[in-house]
C-alpha cells in the first residue's frame, strides 16, 4: 500500500485549491445567503479542466483517476458546500453516467458541453414517492413507434436549470418476472411538456440549484435511451455508488474547514490569560477531529482506488459515505462549539458549515440506506 499521492494527484490538488481559495471561498457567504447560483465560478471551471476531471480525454475530459476527482471535491468543498455540491453532482451523477453507457453520438452531443462548462450534468431520479425506495420510480416512459412519451415528476434535482439535458429514471415496461423495468433516458432541458421550477428554501448547501421536474406527455426519440434499457436500474445503482464517493469527499471537504477554521481560533481566542488551544478540554476536540478526518479520508481514497481498479466498491463507497457524512457533522458542531457564540453567528461561517454538511447525511441514499447495503454486502440475513 502506497498512501502517498502521485505528481499528477498533487498537482490536481493544489490547482483546485487555489482556484477555490480565490474565486469559491470569497463568495461563499453571499451565495449562501442569497441562495445564487455561482454561474460565473463553473464558468471559470470549464477551460480549466475542473469539470471534465475523471473524464476520457476523447470527451475533453482530463482523464483523470478517482482520487485526483475526490481531491478536487474535497478542496472545492471545503470553500463552499453548495458549490461542491453541484460540481460533484455535474460530475459524478451528471457526467458519468453518459461517459460510463453512452454512445459516441450522445457523448459528443452531451458530454463535451458538461466538459467544456457550457452546461452541467443532472441526473433525475428522486420523486414525491421514490427517494430512498428508488425502484418504486412512478415516472413513465411509453414507446410510441421511434418515440418514448414520457409522464411524471421528479424533486430535489440538482443543477437541471443550467443542464443541457437531464438524465431520467423511468418505468419502461415489465420484465418477464411482472416487475417494472427501468430505463435512463436522456431528455433535453428545452423539450416541450419539461418544466423546470425551483420552489425550495434550503437548510443548507443554498448555492447550489435544486429542482423540481415536471414532464407532461415529454417526447424523445428512442436512441436517447441511454445504455442498456433493460439494465437501467443497475446502471443507475453503479452512477449511485460512483456518487458516494464523491458526497464523501465532499463530507470531507467540509469538515476540513471547519476544523482549520477551529485549530485557528483555539490559537487566537484567550480566555483566564491563555489561548483557548491550551486547555486540555479543546485539545481533545481538536484531536477527535483531526484523528475523524483522516480516517474517513483514508475510506474515500480507498473506495476512489478499488474504483479505478475495477474492482467491486460498493460496500467501500457506502462506508466512506456514511462514515464521512456522519463525522462531518460531528466535527462541524465541535467546531462551532469551540467557536462559543461567535460560531453561532453567520460571520465565522461555521454556522453555514453545519447546515451545510447535514445534507450528505440524506443525499445519495441516507445514512439508513448505507447501513442497508453494507448489511447485504457483508451478507447479512
Amino acid at each position: 500500500m502506497d498512501f502517498q499521492y502521485t505528481e499528477e494527484q498533487r498537482m490536481i490538488r493544489d490547482m483546485v485549491r487555489d482556484f477555490a481559495e480565490a474565486e469559491i471561498a470569497p463568495k461563499a457567504e453571499e451565495v449562501d445567503q442569497s441562495g445564487r447560483f455561482p454561474e460565473e465560478t463553473f464558468a471559470q471551471m470549464g477551460p480549466l479542466g475542473i469539470l471534465g476531471l475523471p473524464i476520457s480525454e476523447e470527451y475533453g475530459g482530463a482523464g483523470a483517476d478517482t482520487i485526483s476527482y475526490a481531491l478536487a471535491v474535497e478542496e472545492i468543498g471545503k470553500a463552499c458546500g453548495g458549490t461542491g455540491l453541484s460540481y460533484a453532482a455535474s460530475v459524478s451523477l451528471g457526467a458519468g453516467p453518459l461517459d460510463s453507457f453512452g454512445t459516441k453520438a450522445q457523448k459528443e452531443e452531451y458530454l463535451v458541453p458538461i466538459v467544456k462548462g457550457e452546461a452541467l450534468g443532472s441526473f433525475g431520479l428522486t420523486e414525491p414517492n421514490a427517494g430512498s425506495d428508488a425502484g418504486g420510480t412512478k415516472t413513465t416512459a411509453t414507446l410510441q413507434g421511434d418515440r418514448y412519451v414520457i409522464n411524471g415528476e421528479k424533486c430535489w434535482i440538482t443543477n437541471a436549470t443550467y443542464a443541457k439535458a437531464v438524465i431520467i429514471t423511468a418505468v419502461s415496461g415489465k420484465k418477464a418476472n411482472g416487475d417494472n423495468k427501468i430505463s435512463a433516458f436522456i431528455v433535453p432541458t428545452d423539450a416541450e411538456g419539461f418544466k423546470i421550477t425551483r420552489p425550495y428554501d434550503k437548510m443548507g448547501v443554498r448555492a447550489s440549484d435544486t429542482t423540481e421536474l415536471v414532464l407532461t406527455d415529454v417526447e424523445v426519440p428512442e436512441e436517447n435511451i441511454l445504455g442498456d434499457p433493460d439494465k437501467g436500474f443497475g446502471q443507475f445503482l453503479h452512477t449511485l455508488d460512483g456518487g458516494r464517493i464523491s458526497i464523501g469527499a465532499l463530507a470531507l471537504g467540509i469538515a476540513e474547514g471547519a476544523y482549520q477554521k477551529a485549530l485557528a481560533y483555539a490559537h487566537e481566542r484567550k480566555q483566564f490569560g491563555a489561548p483557548i488551544g491550551k486547555f486540555q478540554a479543546i485539545q481533545f476536540k481538536l484531536a477527535d477531529m483531526a484523528m475523524e478526518i483522516d480516517l474517513a479520508r483514508t475510506m474515500v481514497h480507498k473506495a476512489a482506488w478499488l474504483k479505478d481498479q475495477k474492482k467491486r466498491f460498493k460496500k467501500e463507497a457506502a462506508f466512506a459515505k456514511l462514515y464521512a457524512s456522519e463525522m462531518s457533522t460531528r466535527v462541524c458542531n465541535q467546531a462551532l462549539q469551540i467557536h462559543g457564540g461567535s460560531g453561532y453567528m453567520r460571520e465565522y461561517g461555521i454556522e453555514r458549515m453545519l447546515r451545510d454538511t447535514k445534507l450528505m447525511e440524506i443525499g445519495e441514499g441516507t445514512s439508513e440506506i448505507q447501513r442497508m447495503v453494507i448489511s447485504r454486502e457483508i451478507g447479512c440475513p
